[in-house]
Parts: structure tokens; C-alpha cells; sequence
């Protein structure tokens, strides 16, 4: 085969893997029960080689992909070979999870003589899992109060299913009918990728198929140094803080100082905080995610070209974290905030760091929070249960070639919001206000997007949380630019209006309306008068 005829393999390949990836997305989210996977799309999908290297990563959550690696990892070293049939799930953030909430479930898919043709693996943010408060997202101390911790277990044993796990994991959360369609349809998913994994390995023969991962995995990482070599050699450093972890630790710093030299990249976190009693903590598999998807979205810019799927192994990146901090925590640590208020501040911080390298690059800062919003309690409706998950769209922060988008989901998040017939069907709710949040972007000579404003009015008593960053700085803008509108919280009672804390936990009466009003993204550039 010639050096072309390989390049056009490789090239198709590479989209076959990719749409493996899609496909089993698009599996997971039409046969899942709960909103927040059906509609928000709260779930991330993965093909991995038989060394568990990532091959294609289907376009979904950033936070779950790059840190599925590290569970598909922990699996493997903990259970050993997954036989023909077997299912291992995990959601332990201290072996190779996020947060409770996000289950993975990882599959070998082998040919009839044995041979390992790779895993697949799918991960989906379930709605309950248990812990303190419905939602599994509570302002917690330390992980017990989070809800059901899964180690890597066999969930199916060779195409049987473990009764006894499936009935403790089912006892365990608040909505047991809604958790067992969403791990029924992560199956769905690992059965779709299994089938055309081996239509592949069928049409195209095992070897082929297994040298084209091995190709994507060494082409990606040419990709990466050839982007790394671009960026100035040098040190250059960046400091942000979280405001609090909802106990009263605050402003909680993150520091990072990237040192280019050649081919080579190494982000080094030292000086960061150590962990702190609430639960922004961050896991190392976050951490890593979040500088993964920095790095990619750096080296994708400056190439002009997309990398491979699966990103490569990042081979030539050396991260360095401070272990028992704020991005390295240890057991029993809180986490669940971690996840998606920390990650944002990593990577915004990794965005300002990289920005002193390549100032005519990076954009402004976005919004920096997703914005959690967990609702649960008794459905008056259904005389059921119900535990509701959100995280809410803001303002991207604007870039050299023009303004921030708008009322958008950024960076770690790329889910949607629930459709307002959606969320008023399924759960005691009325969305009596949602809109824009006119002029919250930074202003500039490319204005930050605006952040949103989404008013829920409780048709039932429940159980409220709310986890959400800037709430008192906004995000910064860059060469001149303003920065966003910081967000903000506000319960309204028999029409008075309280603003509540970044992160608060509360009891909800009917009628009383939950009021998330998200920040704007900063601006880019000196505005100019004409």
C-alpha cells in the first residue's frame, strides 16, 4: 500500500470511528427515560483500542471525554479482561469518575475466535443517585453524603445480568423506574458500538481495523506537537479563584504555569489550594479532561485542522498536580461540584495562561459556571417522586474574529437546556419568565455573549440546590474588553425577591419561583468610536 493509499485509509477510518461514537449517542439519547439525557443530552460517548487508548470520542459532553479514559483504565486494572458479555460500570470519582451522578458503562467487544477488537463505553449524568438531597448534587462535606459510590464492578457477567448489584444500586436512588431505563439505555449504546465495531472488523478484517486505531491514536499526536511547536517556547502563568465552597472557604485559587519548550508542554498546577470542605473539589481524571480539551481547542486553532476524534494520548503533555487540592483531591473528599464548577475555572485559567503565549488567539473568558440547578420532592401530579437536573447556558466570551454567542452552554458543558414543554411535562414546574439578559456581555470592539434568565415556579414543595460560580466577579474580558455581567440567584416568595448565595441548598414552598440569571462572557477588544 502506498504512503497515499494509507493517508486515504486512515481518512476513513477516521469518520467511521467517529460515526461509531455518534451512533451510539444517538442510541443512548432516544432510548433513555429522563430529561436530562433525552433532552439535555447529558451523556458522552467512546470507542477505545485494546490497550484502552482512546480512539473516537463522539461530539458530546468535554467534561466526561476526557476523563472516560482514566475509568475505562481503572476498569480494566481492577477487574482485569472483560470477557465476551461482561458490562463493568463505575462512578467513583477517586477511580477514574467525575461525580456520582455520571455512571460509565465500558464493554469489550471480541470476535467469535476471542480476539480483542477494543471497548466501547458510554457515560450518562443520571438525575438521582442517591445521597443527602434529591438531585445527588448537595452541599455535602465529603462524598458519603453524595450518594452510591460504584467501584469498577461487573454489572453483566458474560451476557447475564448481577441481580443482586442491579436491586442494591435501584434501592439506593429516588427514582428507581427513570435510573434503570437510563442504564438500559447506556446498554443500548455499548450494543450499538459492539455491532459496528465488528461490522467493521467483518467488511475490512480485524488487522485492518486494529492498525487504523493504532494510526489515529500516533497521527493525533503528530498533530499535537506540530500545534505545541507553534506556540512560543516559553513560561507563562495564570491565577483564578472560585468565590466559595459553600461553607465558607473562599476565594479558592487555581494557579498554573505551562512551560513550552519545542515538541513539549508541561501544565503544572502547583500552588493551587488544597481541598476544601465543600465540594468544588476537583478529581485528577477532571482536571485532566479539562486540560486536554484546553490543549486540543489551542492546537485545533492554531492548525486550522480538526484532530482525530479521539484527541491521541497527549503524550507529549506532562501535567503536574499538587496532590489533596482543590485539583487533585483525595477520599473522602466532596466532589460534586467539581465536576462542573472547577472544571470551568481550570480551563479558564489554562485560557488566561495561554493567552499570555498567543495574545492575538485566545478569546475573552466565558461565562464560567454551568449553573446547577437541582430540584426534587413529591410530584402532587403522579403521587411519585421526581429529581430534577439542569445546568443553564450563558454568554461565550467574545474572540478576535467576532462577539460571543449568546445564551449558550461552554467549554466542559456542550449539553443543551431542557425545552420549556419538556420540563413543564415532566416535572411540577411552570416556566413562567425565560429569556436573554440583555447587555450582561462584556462591551468591547466584539461584545461578550449575554447570559440567560430562567424563572421556575414550584407547583409543589421540594427540595432546592443550586451550585454556581460568578455570582460576584464577572468574567474578564481581553486586549481592552469588559468583562460579563456576573449572574445571580433570586428566590421569589409572594412577590419579594431574595438573592440567594452562589451555592445554597433550601426548602421551597408552592409557588414560591427559582430565578437562575446567568453571567455574561467578556469582551474582546478596545471599543471603538467611528
Amino acid at each position: 500500500m502506498t504512503g497515499a493509499q494509507r493517508g486515504v485509509t486512515l481518512e476513513v477510518f477516521r469518520h467511521l470511528f467517529a460515526a461509531l461514537a455518534e451512533e451510539m449517542g444517538a442510541a443512548l439519547r432516544r432510548s433513555a427515560f429522563s430529561p436530562n439525557i433525552k433532552e439535555r443530552r447529558d451523556y458522552s460517548c467512546a470507542l477505545f483500542d485494546p490497550d484502552g487508548e482512546v480512539v473516537a470520542l463522539g461530539d458530546h459532553m468535554p467534561v466526561h471525554l476526557g476523563a472516560m479514559p482514566m475509568s475505562v483504565r481503572a476498569a480494566l486494572d481492577e477487574l482485569g479482561n472483560l470477557a465476551d458479555g461482561d458490562v463493568a460500570i463505575v462512578n467513583d470519582p477517586f477511580r477514574g469518575g467525575t461525580h456520582l451522578p455520571d455512571i460509565t458503562a465500558i464493554q469489550a467487544v471480541r470476535e467469535r475466535t476471542g480476539l480483542l477488537l477494543g471497548y466501547v463505553a458510554a457515560r450518562a449524568h443520571h438525575s438521582d443517585v442517591g445521597g443527602s438531597t434529591p438531585g445527588s448534587m448537595p452541599l455535602a462535606r465529603e462524598i458519603y453524603a453524595e450518594g452510591l459510590r460504584i467501584p469498577p464492578v461487573r454489572l453483566y457477567r458474560q451476557g447475564d445480568r448481577d441481580e443482586d448489584l442491579w436491586r442494591l444500586i435501584l434501592a439506593n436512588v429516588r427514582t428507581p423506574r427513570e435510573r434503570a431505563g437510563d442504564l438500559y439505555a447506556q446498554l443500548a449504546a455499548l450494543h450499538t458500538g459492539r455491532a459496528r465495531l465488528l461490522d467493521l472488523a467483518k467488511r475490512w478484517n480485524a488487522d485492518t481495523v486494529l492498525d487504523a486505531m493504532a494510526d489515529l491514536v500516533t497521527y493525533a499526536d503528530r498533530l499535537v506537537a506540530a500545534g505545541v511547536t507553534l506556540i512560543p517556547d516559553g513560561q507563562y502563568s495564570a491565577e483564578d479563584a472560585l468565590e466559595d465552597d459553600g461553607f465558607g472557604s473562599g476565594p479558592v485559587p487555581i494557579r498554573v504555569l505551562i512551560t513550552v519548550a519545542a515538541e513539549q508542554l508541561e501544565v503544572d498546577f502547583a500552588g493551587t489550594s488544597p481541598q476544601v470542605p465543600g465540594g468544588i473539589n476537583a478529581v485528577a481524571s477532571i482536571t485532566t479532561s479539562a486540560t486536554r480539551y484546553v490543549i486540543r481547542c489551542v492546537v485545533e486553532s492554531l492548525l486550522g485542522e480538526p484532530l482525530p476524534a479521539g484527541g491521541g494520548s497527549m503524550a507529549g503533555v506532562e501535567l503536574r498536580l499538587p496532590e489533596g487540592s482543590v485539583v487533585d483531591a483525595r477520599a473522602p473528599a466532596s466532589v460534586a461540584a467539581g465536576n462542573v464548577e472547577t472544571s470551568q475555572r481550570i480551563t479558564d485559567v489554562l485560557m488566561m495562561a495561554f493567552g499570555r503565549a498567543l495574545p492575538d488567539l485566545i478569546p475573552a473568558l466565558s461565562q464560567g459556571t454551568m449553573n446547577n440547578t437541582t430540584v426534587g420532592g413529591a410530584d402532587p401530579r403522579t403521587g411519585g417522586v421526581f429529581a430534577y437536573y439542569e445546568t443553564v447556558g450563558g454568554g461565550m466570551g467574545a474572540g478576535p474574529s467576532g462577539p460571543g454567542l449568546s445564551g449558550v452552554h461552554v467549554h466542559m458543558t456542550n449539553s443543551l437546556n431542557t425545552p420549556i414543554e419538556a420540563l413543564e411535562h415532566a416535572y411540577p414546574f411552570r416556566v413562567v419568565r425565560y429569556a436573554i439578559r440583555r447587555g450582561s456581555g462584556g462591551t468591547g470592539l466584539h461584545h461578550g455573549g449575554d447570559g440567560l434568565r430562567r424563572d421556575l415556579m414550584l407547583l409543589a414543595p421540594a427540595h432546592v440546590t443550586l451550585l454556581c460560580e460568578r455570582r460576584v466577579r464577572g468574567p474578564s474580558g481581553r486586549h481592552g474588553g469588559g468583562a460579563g455581567a456576573p449572574g445571580e440567584n433570586v428566590l421569589v416568595r409572594e412577590g419579594a425577591e431574595r438573592t440567594l448565595p452562589g451555592k445554597v441548598t433550601f426548602e421551597a414552598l408552592y409557588g414560591d419561583v427559582v430565578s437562575v440569571r446567568s453571567p455574561g462572557g467578556g469582551g474582546w477588544g478596545k471599543e471603538t468610536c467611528l
